[in-house]
């Protein structure tokens, strides 16, 4: 990629790259939250949901972050209306919708922007994390559908 700032290694800034890699883990993170919202607002919705949080979960380890909790033990189900932990990682949190068809449509949502901006990414980062972030990418397109087409 153009620009410099790709091979400064440990030396200052971090690489393009590896600022790909801490966004891509974070954006991960973020979303395994929202995930972490949806099921503490809609309880009935954690056996469905599961399953995706942890793939979520699979991902922001792949990209270097850490993984926080396994899908049956979440430290803790219910946001805190401060958003003191997430504060630093982003916005804060939007309140999940009341009807949990609404929830779901918002979590596919949020997966397809992510999906949809690590797509555009790949042509910014070296081939290894292409391939990477390509197969995320898909993976949360699969997630779109499992949450909108699967359940109707």
């Amino acid at each position: 990629s153009a620009g410099s700032g790709t091979s400064d290694g440990g030396a200052g800034r971090p690489s393009a790259a590896d600022r790909a890699r801490a966004r891509a883990a974070r954006d991960s993170a973020a979303l395994a939250a929202r995930y972490d919202a949806v099921v503490a607002g809609h309880p009935k919705l954690a056996e469905r949901l599961g399953p995706l949080r942890a793939e979520v979960l699979r991902h922001a380890e792949a990209f270097g972050g850490a993984g926080k909790g396994s899908p049956s033990s979440s430290p803790s189900p219910s946001p805190s209306p401060s958003g003191s932990g997430a504060a630093a990682s982003g916005p804060t949190p939007r309140p999940v919708p009341a009807k949990a068809q609404d929830a779901l449509a918002e979590l596919a949502a949020a997966e397809r922007e992510l999906a949809d901006r690590r797509t555009e990414a790949l042509l910014d980062v070296p081939g290894e994390l292409a391939r990477l972030l390509a197969s995320v990418a898909a993976a949360g397109a699969a997630h779109v559908y499992l949450l909108t087409e699967a359940g109707r």
